[in-house]
């Protein structure tokens, strides 16, 4: 006997059908699955055998067949399993399935429970677009699921429960609806907790209303890592559409939280300076997302940016620049979003009181050239925004005065990004940090006076074609903080103040 049902497979963020056949025949018992699986598809043979029995069916003892087609695709997860065991099912009699247009998802236990796999939201959102509208998946699962419209979905955590669904003999109802709701986060610091540090709070106002990256330089105790764990609080609202693409990068590397289901904030993404370059980038056996695409439509923070390895921080160039990052390995490669901010810190060198006003440095010219060539030209020149954050002064420190909120500078970066989401509309982009240079050309520009201060400043600072262009989207940004429709010359004068820290860094 012959049974299909139907699962789907993961190809990195984008699903694929797989039809799960069984082949019953006569002969000895034996018990195959091809179609190209990895080891814990093979090792569903005993999950799968063990849940039919415990769930009161008989196992077929002859010779079993089971095909995942496409047979030229890897099939790789334990989340085949129940679909494995439906066609089976179905294949030996012992069933009839009254509702075999339904997509079926999920991992099975020996005792014939249906356990959570990862990665099912951009499964449903391949499955919907390629025309299914039906599908039977864990009830741990329930919150991917219950945010995407369009499509009827039935959970279970039981195998049992399952068949006498397929078989109609016990009504069940659908997942209902949720309405998804953006939420602020648990960011750790507020900026009123910050004294003083002006230029710095107003250069990541700045960073976070535009999309922008950003480097902060100063000696050790300055306030950069409290300045960078103040971002998540004044980060712009997330949209339904990025809290998509957020939930499927993270569901694939299995480190949602399925409570939760659909990402209701921001990441904020900040590995150890001893990260691999596979652990930032992605990749490994599987080609799992890295750090960098765990923190796309979020913040990348890297503290004490010369300590990671030279090939680690190389690694973000390309994804910097395109938005995106690449895995390769053996059989293909893997394609992930990461578009994200990155809030980087340093000291200016060993010691880090290089370029004090109060401290005296004790590194060597030969040591703070070393140090400062752990970070590429190329790597600086993707960086919008350079600033130098000095020792807080002692009468800032015992102030009373009562300092912003970061609430306060959250209603003016989301008043930036409302505007820049009502320019860009169509344009495929959101802020102004991923201007092409078509959209640069169209808007960004600038009266006589104003392209004189740019020009004098290209000149003199030597930029390359890329620092001309950041500067205007950091221009941009500044005017549309302060609601003018042009940019003028004091938005690119503020815009210019934050390119020229080299000074420090040489």
């Amino acid at each position: 006997m012959l049974a299909v049902t139907y699962s789907y497979g993961l190809d990195g963020l984008d699903g694929y059908k797989v039809d799960v056949e069984v082949d019953i025949g006569k002969g000895l018992n034996k018990y195959n699955i091809v179609g190209l699986p990895d080891t814990a598809v093979q090792e569903s043979k005993e999950r799968v055998r063990s849940a039919i029995r415990n769930s009161g069916f008989k196992f077929p003892a002859t010779h079993t067949t089971v095909n995942l087609a496409p047979a030229n695709k890897k099939k790789e997860g334990p989340s085949f399993d129940l679909a494995i065991a439906l066609s089976i099912l179905i294949a030996t009699e012992q069933i009839k399935n009254q509702k075999s247009d339904y997509v079926l998802i999920g991992e099975l236990g020996l005792d014939g429970t249906i356990r959570a796999v990862n990665g099912l939201l951009p499964i449903l959102i391949s499955a919907k677009q390629d025309g299914f509208s039906k599908f039977i998946i864990p009830l741990d699962n329930v919150s991917e699921a219950c945010y995407i419209d369009g499509i009827e979905v039935y959970a279970f955590d039981k195998l049992i429960n399952v068949l006498a669904f397929l078989e109609g003999t016990q009504v069940f109802e659908p997942i209902e609806r949720r309405v998804w709701k953006c939420s602020r986060g648990k960011e750790s610091e507020d900026l009123a907790r910050v004294k003083g540090q002006a230029v710095a709070k107003r250069a990541l106002e700045i960073a976070v209303a535009g999309g922008h990256n950003i480097l902060m330089v100063g000696p050790p105790g300055s306030g950069k890592t409290m300045l960078a764990h103040c971002v998540p609080s004044i980060l712009p609202d997330l949209t339904f559409d990025e809290a998509l693409e957020i939930t499927k990068i993270h569901s694939v590397a299995g480190v949602l939280d399925h409570k939760k289901g659909v990402v209701t904030s921001r990441p904020f993404r900040s590995p150890h300076h001893t990260a691999s370059k596979v652990a930032l980038t992605g990749g490994g056996r599987d080609a799992r997302p890295g750090e960098i695409s765990l923190a796309h439509n979020g913040v990348l923070f890297l503290d004490e940016m010369p300590e990671y390895s030279r090939d680690t921080l190389e690694a973000l160039r390309q994804p910097l620049e395109d938005g995106q990052i690449t895995v390769a390995r053996a059989n293909g490669s893997v394609t992930y979003p990461a578009s994200f901010i990155l809030v980087a810190s340093m000291n200016p060198c060993p010691c880090g009181n290089y370029g004090s006003k109060d401290l005296e440095c004790t590194c060597s010219p030969s040591q703070i050239q070393k140090y400062m060539r752990k970070i590429s030209g190329p790597l600086l020149d993707r960086i919008d925004l350079k600033i130098d954050v000095d020792r807080v002064a002692f009468v800032d420190l015992k102030s009373d005065k009562l300092e912003e909120s970061s609430d306060e500078v959250k209603k003016r970066v989301n008043f930036a990004r409302a505007i820049q989401l009502k320019r860009y509309v169509g344009e495929g982009i959101y802020c102004n940090a991923k201007m092409s240079s078509r959209h640069i050309k169209k808007y960004c520009k600038l009266d006589d006076e104003t392209t004189a201060l740019i020009e004098s400043a290209f000149e003199k600072f030597h930029m390359s074609a890329r620092g001309y262009n950041r500067i205007l989207k950091v221009a941009r940004t500044i005017a549309d903080l302060d609601g003018k429709e042009n940019i003028e010359y004091e938005h690119v004068a503020e815009a210019l103040a934050y390119r020229n820290i080299e000074k420090v860094l040489l």
